[in-house]
Parts: structure tokens; C-alpha cells; sequence
């Protein structure tokens, strides 16, 4: 055998590696594609629930609050879910269960006390509106800063603290320079296309079955179980598609499910809830807005000897996983950089809004966005472009994070670093923007690169495992069952692309199920960018099962030693006789000839594939550990163009290099990339959250909450990934790559930040304090300040 030969029994890859469309990419385009609300004409007799809002953002219901005779009056309602008809537990929190399904006390505006259900939805919508409820109003907490003064948190502090000098104070005294910043961070409506939505009935055999938009099949299952109070094997969730989540359907899609489920116990028929986009937005949680106030010391040279970070996050009324996110914030706000003195602590607030929840990054944006935010004033501060401060701070080989993890390949930083500011002719185009600025009085240009290093596993050790069964029938065919979900990301085109290089046979020999519990069970979250890590193990470990008892019963039909043997293209035959050799066909079997043949010797055709990441582990009260399998890398050059009357801007060009190890699909990963960026620069600088001071959303559509649009997108958009790049502790040798993307965007935000110091005319101007999101208001606000700086420094001079 030849040293380029692979190792015998291992099967050839001519689908991982390619650049293959989304395996329902047709069907998305065409509207082919299924999604759960889809699904409802399935149930002729199906009911339709609408809920009872509250519109007080805190306030209690007395004893027989709920008056429901006017709604029971209306022609086509049928009932009213109250507390009363719930035969379990009256509580959906997935970790702290602090979420009644049924509140005696109103935490939110828009929180949903009652469920009307009607034959159509414009009975249960009648019906909703005439149900009276008599709410006692109670003083409600609407901002981070009244929670703060108020004490009002939901978690103990959280710390990590390391330091080469053991004392963060010390340091920071002994620092040549010190400063101190505070910055607000804006949250972030999921905006999925498909609202959260379920449809409930009881099946055949007398037990509940829930279709569910989720990414959790699992923790909706032992939701639906907890309020009937059932056991988890007398329920089983589907999730079929999702038409986006990016964290919103994590665990809130849970009481959606229950509510359905609910109602289909108490009237014995099919129950659909689906909510409309202001549903949606009003009674759903979003990425946790975030105060960070920090100190830093540095040395003349912009190297950072300090830094002290004080996080607080808007948890809303309940604990949802906020801690998890919170720690996620404290993991990341190092990104990139050895900080060598580093104390960062945070806390989650209480406050009277929906429960805050996960989106896409989980806290680590928030974090980074706060890093990055003094390394900018550090840069200002020195005199020196921010591109330098921020590569004169890179982690080395050898270095270890504030929590005492190893930053295996951090060569990976200054190697894509270089590589991007090569590709993307930075030094020229700095030199281009200044000459621009020197000549436009009133428009400013600021060019601006940002790295991005994520960890990639669930920080909850368990979480960390998944399970997939391979199905082979005597037709050769094949079923993957697998506990990820489908959102859109194209974890099921991945997961076809293992399961028929395993097993050596075409893609349209493999047909990928829906996620169900009955299937696979205890099954983790599609989250955490972990979906094909964990997932696609386990099915790569499931074909190999199968391939290896298919290879004993080919090894005695062709007389060849089993490990001799490979499986591609839809055959099975020597190493040494590969297609094209003269005697490939008379010296192979074909896989469906096998499959047959295995059949009928009794050889089991199935298996289940375990996979669970090794060496996972974090001692909360030490502040130390290994949270993340690996990293991942990459960084971002953008280029805006500001106009200083408006604050209006543009984004002139983009360019990507970013790590996905050795990529199992690059058309899929690509796409990860561009939507994660696009998505992370409207967080950044477009989408704004906004609470009335009653706690109402004003924000509620996108008529009042701008999302980026094609207009908004970069008119140079260039993304390129990492090469020799392989992970080899990963399936594949492929990288995690749907939230370290959205982080990226941070570059147009410090682009921004470059383009309104060009307003002051000086390099020793006020700092900028830029708002996030940096919407144009924002950003005109900002110029304003530097100009007023500037202003006063003359004056001042004179």
C-alpha cells in the first residue's frame, strides 16, 4: 500500500469537503418545505389559542381574578386555560423553574395570565379580548440602573480573577496609566421568520404528541411531562424545521408546547399555537442587554498590564439561562488578548421585562464587545492606531486564559491577523481613508480590523454528549436519526454528508428524520455552536458500527481480510483495487447486494452512536478549569464612510478570514459566516430595543425595530476560510462556525469609532464614547462629542 493510501476500513470522503446546497434549499425557496404550523391541516378538528395579556409590567391577581363568562358567551370559543386546569406542575423555568405557566404575579407587560381556546383564531382572539381580569399594580423595575439600585439580581456574584501580580488593585496602581470607561450594550430581538409555534394532540395510542418549532426537543418533552404531569415516555416531541431560532427557541419555545399540550388535555383535541410577530416579540425573551464599567492600566506602549470589568446583565423576571450567559460574558471578554492582571465579575439583574434568553454568541459578545471597547481607548490614549495596541496584546503559544485554560494554537491569531490584513491591502487603504478624511470636511472614513476568539462547547460539562441512530434497510437505503435540530443552519446537508461517506454511499441513498425524542433521547440543545461537533460524531460512530459488521460479511464474499476492505460510491472492494482500476467491478460488491446478503446472515443492519466531548470541566468557586473543547479564530476589516451632519452611514467593504478547521461543507459554513456577521453588525449598530418607562415594548414589528437589509450589507463583501486549518480533535477536522462569525461584526462598530475621531481634527481629542448600538443617532451624538471636546480643548488652550 502506497504512504498516500488512507488506512484500510476507512472509508473514502467525496461528499465532506464539498460545497453542496442546503439539503432543503429547494424546498425553502419553493415553499415545499414543511414547517410545524405547516402541519395543522393534518388536524381538521384542531382548536386555535390566543392568550389574555397583561398590560401592567408587575402587578398581582386577586383571589377569582379571572372572569371568563363574556368569553365563554362568544360564539366559537370552546374554553379558557386557567392554573386551575393544570394536572401536573403550574411551572415551565428550565433551570431554576421560577416560570409559572400561570402567574398569581404579572413579572412583564404583555406576560399571558390566561389561554382562550376557540374554532378559529378569531373566536380565541374575541374571546381573549372579553375575558376580565382584576390586577392589582405593583412598582415595577424597567432599567438596568434601577435594578442595580434597587439590589434586585437573580444571581450572587460571578468571578474570575487571575493576575501575574495576584492583586488586580495592586496592578492597577502600579500601572504607568490608567483609565476607566462605562459602556451600555443593547439587546436583540431574535426575529425569526417562523414565530414560536406548536401543535398538540394525543395520539393513537392514547399519549401526547407535540409538534414543536424548538431547539430542545428533549427539554420539551419534560416540559409537556412536568404540567400534565406525565412520565417522559408517555410524550414525544418532533421538531421538523425550524425557519430560524438563533437561540430564542433554546427554552422558550417550551410553554408554547405546554400550553398546546395543556389544551389538548383538557378538551381531547388537536391544539395549535402559533404567535404573530407582536406575540412574538411581547411575550419572548432577547439577548440580555448589558452595563459594563471597567478600569484599565496600560504602559506607554498601549500594552495592557490591568483590567478590571464589572458586568451587569437585564435577566428580566426570571432566571432563564442568564447565569450560563452571564459566564459566557466573563469567558470572553479577554477575546484575543493576555491580559496579565484580570478581574471580571458579574451579576444578573431582576427586572420587570420578559425573560432574557439565549441568541446566537450567548453572552460572549457582550463581553467582547466591552474588551474591545477599552482596547479602543487604550489605543486613543497612546497616540497609537488601534490595530497596533491590539496586536501588540495577542495571546502567544504557551499562554493560558484568566481561567486557567491552555490557548492551544493561538498562532492561529497573528497568522490570520497578517493573512487578512495582506488580502484586504489594509496599510494602503488606511493611508486612502486618511487622505479622504483630509479632503471632506463633512463625511469621514474609518477603516477598522477586529479578531474574534470563541470557545466552542456547552460551559455546562453534561451537555456535552449526543446520540444518533443509523437505520441500513435490504435496499441499501439508509435513515439518520440524530438529536440536532434543523433551524436553518444546515446541520442535516452536514449530517448527510458523514453518514454517506461512513457508510460509502450516495447522498440520495440517505434520508435524514425529523428530530424526535422517541428516536434519540435525552438529547442536548442545538446551541453552543455544537450541533455538528456533537452530532456528527455521533453519527460518524453509529456508520462505523454498521460499516464494520457490513465489512466481515464482504470480507467473506470477496475473500479479502475485513480491515483490507473500502466502502464509496455505493460499493465495497480492496484498497487496492479502487474504481478505475481494471478490476474494481469483478473484485467489488455493491452496497445494496450487501446490505441484502447481511440480512440474511443475521448481521444487525442498525446502531446507536455515542458521542460526549472529553475533558470538559469548570469549578465555579475557583474560577478555573476547561470550559471549551477548542477555539475558534478569525477576524474582520470593515470600511464605513460617516456623514457628519446625519450621523447616516455606510459600509463601503468587508473582508473575512475566518477558522472553520477543515470545513465539512464550505457553501454551508460561507453562508454561517455572512448571515452571522450581517446579523451581528445589526445588533451592533442598527437594532435598538425600547422600553416605555411602564415597561411596555415599544419596539414591536419591523416597523418601529430596523433590521439590516440588503441596503444595509457592505457593497464589497469578501469571506474567505482559513486553509490547513484541520482540528483534529473534532469530526472531521472541522470547527464549530455558527456564532464566532456573529462577533466579527464588532469591526464595523470600531470602524465607526475611527470615522467619528476623525471629526475632531486632532489625534489628542476627547475619547469617543459611541453608543450601542451605534444606530446614526448614536453615532451623530458621538461626533458631537468629539467636536465639543475638541472645542474646549482649544478653548482652554487660549
Amino acid at each position: 500500500m502506497s504512504s498516500s493510501e488512507p488506512p484500510p476500513n476507512v472509508p473514502v470522503t467525496p461528499h465532506v469537503g464539498k460545497a453542496l446546497p442546503h439539503e432543503s434549499a429547494v424546498g425553502h425557496v419553493t415553499g415545499a418545505a414543511h414547517y410545524t404550523d405547516d402541519l395543522l391541516p393534518r388536524y381538521a378538528d384542531a382548536l386555535h389559542a390566543w392568550p389574555v395579556q397583561s398590560p401592567h409590567a408587575h402587578a398581582r391577581l386577586s383571589q377569582a381574578a379571572i372572569d371568563d363568562a363574556a368569553a365563554l358567551a362568544i360564539e366559537g370559543v370552546v374554553t379558557v386555560l386557567t392554573v386551575a386546569d393544570v394536572p401536573g406542575a403550574n411551572e415551565v423555568g428550565p433551570v431554576a423553574h421560577d416560570e409559572a405557566l400561570f402567574p398569581e404575579e404579572v413579572m412583564h407587560c404583555g406576560q399571558a395570565v390566561a389561554w382562550v381556546l376557540g374554532e378559529t383564531l378569531e373566536a380565541a382572539k374575541l374571546g381573549a379580548a372579553a375575558v376580565v381580569v382584576d390586577y392589582e399594580p405593583l412598582p415595577a423595575i424597567t432599567t438596568m440602573r434601577q435594578a442595580i439600585a434597587a439590589e434586585s439580581f437573580l444571581t450572587e456574584a460571578l468571578v474570575i480573577e487571575s493576575g501575574d501580580s495576584g492583586d488586580v488593585e495592586a496592578a492597577l496602581a502600579a500601572a504607568p496609566h490608567t483609565l476607566e470607561g462605562e459602556l451600555e450594550i443593547g439587546g436583540q430581538e431574535h426575529f425569526y421568520l417562523e414565530t414560536q409555534a406548536a401543535i398538540a394532540c394525543w395520539d393513537e395510542a392514547g399519549e401526547v404528541f407535540v409538534h414543536s418549532s424548538t431547539q430542545h426537543p428533549s427539554e420539551t418533552q419534560e416540559v409537556v411531562a412536568r404540567v400534565l404531569g406525565l412520565h417522559r415516555n408517555r410524550v414525544t416531541c418532533q421538531s421538523l424545521r425550524m425557519g430560524g431560532a438563533f437561540g430564542g427557541k433554546e427554552v422558550q419555545a417550551n410553554p408554547v408546547a405546554a400550553v398546546a399540550a395543556l389544551g389538548a388535555h383538557k378538551t381531547g383535541r388537536p391544539v395549535r399555537v402559533r404567535y404573530d410577530r407582536q406575540l412574538d416579540m411581547t411575550m419572548t425573551g432577547k439577548r440580555h442587554p448589558f452595563l459594563a464599567r471597567y478600569r484599565a492600566g496600560y504602559d506607554g506602549d498601549g500594552r495592557i498590564v490591568a483590567f478590571d470589568l464589572q458586568l451587569y446583565s437585564d435577566g428580566g423576571y426570571s432566571l432563564d439561562l442568564s447565569k450560563a450567559i452571564m459566564f459566557r460574558a466573563l469567558f470572553h471578554c479577554d477575546n484575543c488578548y493576555r491580559i496579565p492582571n484580570l478581574r471580571v465579575v458579574g451579576r444578573v439583574l431582576r427586572t420587570h421585562k420578559t425573560s432574557q434568553t439565549a441568541f446566537r454568541g450567548f453572552g460572549g459578545p457582550q463581553g467582547m464587545v466591552a474588551g474591545e471597547d477599552m482596547l479602543a481607548r487604550v489605543a486613543q490614549a497612546v497616540g497609537k492606531p488601534a490595530h497596533e495596541v491590539r496586536a501588540l496584546n495577542f495571546y502567544a503559544e504557551g499562554d493560558r486564559t484568566p481561567y486557567g485554560q491552555l490557548v492551544r494554537d493561538a498562532e492561529r491569531i497573528p497568522r490570520i491577523w497578517s493573512g487578512l490584513m495582506g488580502s484586504a491591502d489594509f496599510e494602503a487603504r488606511r493611508a486612502a481613508v486618511a487622505e479622504f478624511n483630509a479632503s471632506h470636511p463633512h463625511e469621514k472614513r474609518g477603516l477598522a480590523i477586529t479578531p474574534v476568539k470563541f470557545g466552542i462547547s456547552f460551559t455546562t460539562s453534561f451537555l456535552n454528549q449526543a446520540g444518533a441512530l443509523v437505520l441500513v434497510y435490504q435496499d441499501g437505503s439508509v435513515q439518520v436519526n440524530h438529536g440536532g435540530t434543523e433551524m436553518g443552519q444546515g446541520l442535516h446537508t452536514k449530517m448527510l454528508q458523514i453518514a454517506a461517506d461512513g457508510l460509502g454511499v450516495t447522498l440520495d441513498q440517505v434520508r435524514l428524520m425529523p428530530t424526535r425524542t422517541d428516536k434519540v433521547p435525552n438529547t442536548s440543545a442545538t446551541a453552543a455552536s455544537s450541533g455538528s461537533d456533537l452530532n456528527g460524531a455521533a453519527v460518524e460512530r453509529a456508520c462505523a458500527q454498521i460499516r464494520e459488521r457490513m465489512a466481515e460479511v464482504a470480507g467473506r464474499r470477496l475473500q479479502v481480510p475485513p480491515m483490507d476492505l473500502r466502502f464509496a460510491g455505493g460499493r465495497v472492494f480492496p484498497f487496492w483495487c479502487a474504481p478505475g482500476h481494471p478490476d474494481h467491478g469483478a473484485s467489488s460488491l455493491g452496497f445494496v447486494e450487501l446490505a441484502q446478503q447481511a440480512y440474511l446472515e443475521r448481521v444487525s443492519l442498525f446502531a446507536a452512536g455515542y458521542y460526549r466531548t472529553p475533558a470538559i470541566h469548570y469549578d465555579e468557586a475557583a474560577g478555573r478549569g476547561k470550559p471549551f473543547h477548542y477555539f475558534a479564530y478569525g477576524a474582520a476589516v470593515s470600511e464605513v464612510e460617516v456623514d457628519g451632519f446625519t450621523g447616516q452611514f455606510v459600509l463601503r467593504r468587508v473582508d473575512i478570514l475566518h477558522d472553520v478547521g477543515s470545513s465539512i461543507s464550505p457553501l454551508i459554513d460561507r453562508g454561517q459566516i455572512e448571515g452571522g456577521f450581517i446579523q451581528g453588525m445589526g445588533w451592533l449598530t442598527s437594532e435598538e430595543l425600547i422600553w416605555a418607562e411602564d415597561g411596555r415594548l415599544a419596539t414591536r414589528g419591523a416597523s418601529t425595530y430596523k433590521l439590516p437589509t440588503l441596503g444595509e450589507c457592505p457593497e464589497a463583501f469578501h469571506v474567505e476560510l482559513l486553509p490547513m486549518a484541520a482540528e483534529p480533535a473534532v469530526v472531521k477536522g472541522s470547527k464549530a462556525v455558527g456564532e464566532p462569525p456573529f462577533m466579527l461584526a464588532i469591526s464595523v462598530r470600531e470602524a465607526l469609532r475611527e470615522a467619528v475621531a476623525a471629526f475632531a481634527a486632532e489625534s489628542n481629542a476627547a475619547p469617543v464614547e459611541l453608543g450601542c448600538p451605534s444606530t446614526p443617532e448614536a453615532v451623530y451624538w458621538a461626533i458631537e462629542g468629539v467636536r465639543e471636546g475638541r472645542a474646549k480643548q482649544v478653548s482652554a488652550a487660549e
